[in-house]
């Protein structure tokens, strides 16, 4: 009797595995994504704060105080481009370790996508404060209402040597291209979608995203700090320019299972 209950579970497990096909159907596999930063493949994390010790493509020295962005809709996509979109968003803080990793809500099947991506900010059906983003408030996120209101995409600050050899501070803040301060217009969307290409989902799976911060001020406009320091977010063609820079600066560096 015992012999024949383990058969019916074995076959009843077989049929569960199986869609009307006959096809497995893969196991269902949460995701986490680490996120790491580096200048130009040199490692970067919060003991290098609060020295200057970089330098940008244009030669400005300089240092990095803050750093923090946000992404959101983490997709995966099939090989029949199918878009799998997982829920929740993170605020990247490189000061608070516990915000570079992230597990996005849901679960998507085992096997190897085409592309993942990721929204840098918010998109503009996203990006309101009445959609109740309590932790972003918190952290003093937001984007002032004479400027459109919503939220940054990030905010990077620090200080640079400027042409007379002195510190000065500077702050490259992303948020949405505005123009018309107190009764915003908005150029152009500046929030981009980032894909990192083809990646392998198994159980358990740790999916690593870097960031070259050195490419925000280096491709394909080469960044004079002594220029373009601050007051940068009533500015549409310096926000043009951050998005401009932005295409190229993450990028897939390894999967763990």
């Amino acid at each position: 009797m015992k012999r024949i209950l383990s058969i019916l579970i074995i076959l009843q497990l077989l049929i569960i595995s199986c869609d009307n096909d006959g096809e497995v159907v893969a196991s269902q596999a949460q995701v986490t994504l680490n996120f790491s930063h580096n200048w130009d493949g040199t490692k970067v994390t919060v003991a290098d704060f609060n020295s200057i010790k970089f330098t940008n493509e244009k030669g400005n020295e300089l240092s990095i105080e803050r750093l923090r962005y946000l992404v959101s809709k983490i997709t995966f996509t099939t090989s029949n481009n199918e878009k799998l979109a997982l829920t929740g968003y993170n605020l990247v803080d490189l000061s608070k370790s516990e915000t570079l990793t992230f597990v996005p809500g849901g679960t998507i099947p085992s096997r190897t996508y085409k592309n993942l991506s990721f929204t840098f900010g918010f998109d503009n059906e996203d990006n309101y404060a009445e959609n109740g983003y309590a932790d972003l408030n918190s952290a003093s996120f937001e984007v002032p209402a004479m400027l459109g209101g919503g939220y940054h995409y990030m905010q990077m600050d620090g200080k640079f040597l400027n042409s007379s050899d002195v510190e000065q501070g500077y702050n490259y803040h992303a948020i949405r291209a505005v123009d018309n301060p107190g009764n915003p217009t908005f150029p152009q969307d500046t929030f981009f979608e980032v894909n990192l290409g083809e990646v392998t989902v198994s159980t358990n799976s740790v999916i690593h995203i870097e960031m070259n911060i050195a490419e925000w001020f280096k491709t394909p406009n080469r960044w004079d700090l002594n220029i373009l320091n601050q007051s940068l977010m009533p500015n549409s063609s310096a926000q043009i320019m951050m998005y401009e820079n932005g295409q190229n600066v993450f990028s897939l560096k390894s999967e763990s299972p």
